[in-house]
């Protein structure tokens, strides 16, 4: 008779590499003209702020040919250590230009800009890494999968904890059964922070009425997008957008991707089947606390999980209740033998005195040579990345979905492979959001 025990270990060692629901892409499809050793000719759009980083991450290794951001001041210090790149302000422009010239883009815009420059991009043939959320809306993240599979584009998007050590280890006690069976995780964001907090009061939350002037070094309407048009303010630019629905989607667009991320690579997670969610709801500010479900079916030999999201409103009651430690953030698996709770740095097992004597089990999940530089040399080599966006673009729509569930107020039956929300019409604004005149995918 089969060992079942050794049948699941064995399921969830062979998958554990690709992080992407069982499927490693070998990517086929070299670049322009490269080998291995040599370097990426890199155009980056949106380089202030978070786009910075990314800016750097990559420009450690490789060639930054290319740099596009719509506010001049706010990504002044990127164009001054990259004097050798040229600038632009329309990425559009920028692409038609240089296409030719380059082998692969990085993304940092605010999040409603992610699927126009991906897309264009990839339509391109370029490669492409790209923030997180990987875009604004659930039928964007599904188009921006598949083009990057029908074009054998390299791709990551910037879940740069994945690339840590602490989530390796626990995705691997979590994959040699170190706590049984699990059907429940749940993942809190215990403080708003950030940004600029979203106010708790509702009166607050309306969209500004002053009519402050457009500075000077923005190009407010280049920076709007595909975005519903409203005018310039302070508020919105350059950092408080990701809390205003127009552009973002809130304290759980913002960390879903990276808290999630860790349930999802270790369970093998992919598409809920419901979803349902909890908040105050404002036309257009995002909600400052959420508690969502999700219901995910069985996968091969794992069972059923529900996935709870909580933010903003302090730790869930059961963490006090079940002596669980308070951590300010925390992603918590409960299984048939044990617990086992996480966050960025750490890990720890539960009960302690039960596990005291526990054998960790051998790394099987290689160490990262960097988040960026994966992808760096993916884009040459044809090789595998953990956070491509077939997996990732998974990810975003069920962190997208929450806040479907949370603006329509309906428990939603989830249809992934038609993107719909059964029996609930209105759903579909919020899958789909309507583009501003001249902005196409």
């Amino acid at each position: 008779m089969m060992n079942t025990s050794l049948t699941r270990r064995d399921f969830l060692r062979n998958a554990a590499w690709s992080g992407a629901s069982f499927i490693i892409l070998a990517n086929s499809r070299l670049v322009r003209g490269t080998q291995a050793n040599s370097k990426l000719d890199v155009a980056c759009i949106g380089v202030g702020g978070r786009g910075a980083a990314d800016v750097n991450g990559v420009g450690d290794s490789e060639n930054i040919v290319a740099l596009c951001d719509v506010d001049h001041t706010h990504s002044a210090q990127t164009f001054k250590q990259y004097p050798q790149a040229a600038r632009y302000t329309d990425f559009r422009r920028m692409l038609d230009k240089i296409h030719n010239n380059i082998d692969a883009v990085v993304i940092g815009t605010p999040d409603h800009t992610h699927a126009p420059a991906g897309m264009m991009a990839m339509k391109l043939g370029k490669h492409c890494y790209c923030e997180k959320p990987l875009t604004h809306s659930v039928y964007e993240a599904r188009l921006m999968a598949e083009t990057a599979k029908k074009n054998n584009l390299v791709t990551q998007m910037g879940t740069q904890i994945h690339a840590e050590n602490n989530y390796r280890r626990v995705v691997e006690l979590v994959q040699t059964n170190a706590i049984g069976s699990i059907r429940d995780v749940h993942v809190w964001l215990g403080a708003n922070y950030a940004g600029p907090p979203i106010p708790t009061d509702m009166s607050q939350r309306d969209a500004p009425s002053d009519r402050p002037p457009v500075p000077e070094t923005l190009d407010w309407d280049l920076w709007l997008g595909p975005a519903q048009y409203r005018p310039y303010h302070p508020t919105y630019a350059p950092k408080g957008w990701r809390y205003w629905w127009n552009f973002a989607n809130g304290y759980l667009g913002d960390f879903f991707c990276h808290y999630c991320d860790l349930a999802f690579w270790a369970l093998h997670l992919r598409h809920p089947i419901s979803i349902e969610a909890e908040g105050p709801v404002h036309p257009e500010s995002a909600a400052h606390w959420t508690i969502s479900r999700q219901e995910y079916p069985a996968r091969g030999v794992l069972p059923p999980v529900t996935l709870t999201w909580y933010n903003g409103g302090g730790y869930p009651a059961f963490v006090k209740e079940r002596n669980i430690p308070q951590w300010k953030n925390g992603v918590l698996f409960i299984g048939s033998q044990g617990m086992l709770i996480a966050d960025y740095s750490k890990h720890q097992l539960l009960p302690e005195e039960k596990f005291a004597d526990f054998k960790r089990p051998e790394p099987f999940i290689p160490n990262s040579i960097g988040h960026h530089r994966e992808w760096a040399e993916a884009c040459k080599t044809g090789g595998p990345t953990t956070c491509n966006f077939d997996y990732s673009g998974a990810l975003t729509e069920a962190a997208l979905l929450c806040n479907v569930a949370l603006r329509t107020g309906e428990k939603l039956n989830w249809d992934a492979k038609n993107l719909k929300a059964v029996g609930c019409p209105e759903a579909e604004a919020f899958i789909r959001r309507p583009y501003r005149q001249g902005w196409t995918l």
